[in-house]
């Protein structure tokens, strides 16, 4: 935890600097990649007593406190830097605002385990700008790694495609937060940063709900979250701890060790635990379509991330 809390980027990674796959990103890609999986079936836990803007409120608020804290805690100074304030308002916007609000309106649209599906089209929006924006090399390896996570993720929706086209809304909304994310993936890796891990994360989660908490106070009743039960304060608070909390001070540092279309390649693991978890905790299908789309997707982090070396 320590490592979260204290790395700074100080370079603009993505324009010329070397290339490297340290451990430390592989592991805490694995982790982030179990507790974003489980997010999902307890969001949608959640949002079955919540509203989606006060249950969003909620996360960011709290689990932006929660960060700062630690940073305090850690002995790291909370200030934002002048010159960061701008490009840290855009990542919030794209990262946290634009996301949680699109995520969390699909969620209450289609099933869990769909909605993660679409969510991790993320990598091929982040290759594709990371490969203007960035200038970095799609190479063949993380191409063909790409194609295979899509192609699982095409598998598991299949059977549901014309259930979206008769109510779409669901799915426009996984997709905005999709390309959202990518966006933000990108704006991380292409401004220097200077703040430490936990700062930058805090601040990010902080910012990015203040739009939220607005709509929140003006868009819904706030008595709603008086009458949640043990188990929606139960799923409210895994998300907040886990999700929030460790997750995104995880997702900022694979993102600054990582290219920007390794680190986007290596969420399609999650889609897929997603899927599994939605099954397990809330009873929703498993069967050939999601063995066949987990096996794809182990077989593309393996292509893309493992054996880098033409990179």
């Amino acid at each position: 935890m320590s490592l979260l809390l204290s790395q700074q980027q100080t370079n603009p990674v993505g324009k010329g600097a070397a290339e490297t796959l340290p451990q430390l990103g592989f592991a805490l890609l694995a982790i982030l990649s179990i507790f974003w999986g489980l997010a999902w079936p307890m969001m949608k836990i959640a949002l079955g007593e919540i509203p989606p803007w006060t249950f969003r409120t909620f996360c960011l608020f709290l689990g932006g406190l929660g960060v700062i804290a630690l940073a305090k805690v850690s002995g790291s100074t909370i200030a934002i830097p002048l010159a960061e304030f701008r490009p840290l308002l855009l990542v919030a916007l794209l990262n946290i605002t634009i996301w949680h609000l699109c995520s969390a309106y699909g969620l209450t649209h289609m099933n869990a385990g769909r909605a993660a599906i679409i969510a991790f089209t993320m990598p091929v929006w982040a290759s594709i700008l990371g490969s203007f924006i960035l200038r970095e090399r799609l190479t063949l390896a993380r191409l063909l790694g790409l194609c295979l996570g899509i192609g699982g993720l095409l598998i598991l929706i299949g059977p549901d495609m014309k259930a979206l086209g008769s109510a779409p809304l669901g799915a426009l909304f996984m997709l905005g937060a999709a390309v959202s994310w990518a966006g933000g993936t990108v704006a991380l890796k292409y401004f220097p940063w200077t703040m430490p891990t936990a700062v930058f994360t805090g601040w990010q989660l902080i910012l990015g709900g203040i739009p939220v908490i607005i709509g929140a106070l003006i868009f819904e009743p706030f008595t709603a979250i008086f009458q949640v039960s043990w188990r929606g304060a139960l799923a409210t608070a895994y998300v907040i701890i886990l999700p929030m909390i460790f997750c995104y001070l995880a997702w900022v540092r694979v993102v600054q060790l990582f290219p920007a279309n390794v680190a986007a390649i290596g969420t399609l693991a999650i889609p897929v635990i997603g899927v599994f978890s939605s099954g397990l905790i809330l009873g929703e299908p498993i069967g050939f379509q999601e063995i066949t789309a987990l096996i794809l997707v182990l077989m593309a982090l393996a292509i893309a991330m493992v054996k880098p070396k033409g990179c």
